[in-house]
């Protein structure tokens, strides 16, 4: 059984808790290691890792654990593996308040 943690309703990426391989299956766990679903991923994702739990549009902020990590820099498909193809950082900018 692959394992990916989601730590706040907000999320929209779960982070990998064992490394796997494209068109596996992960089970979405909480903190408390319940079950809360699961997602088939579209890529190779090694653990620590991130994969969105849904659709996620350019220019939207990626949450993981409750907390914006960053904005996507392009459509990211839910089951895909969200990195720095994908995900831009939102910090220093001087064209973002």
């Amino acid at each position: 059984m692959k394992r990916a943690m989601i730590l706040s309703d907000t999320d929209n990426v779960a982070t990998l808790l064992d490394d796997i391989c494209e068109g596996e299956t992960a089970v979405l766990i909480d903190a408390e290691k319940a079950e809360i679903g699961r997602i088939r991923v579209l890529n190779d994702i090694r653990r620590g890792h991130k994969t969105a739990i849904r659709a996620i549009r350019a220019g939207e902020q990626i949450v993981k654990y409750g907390q914006v990590i960053g904005g996507a820099s392009r459509d990211i498909v839910t089951g895909e593996l969200v990195h720095t193809h994908n995900l831009e950082s939102l910090r220093g900018r001087g064209d973002r308040a």
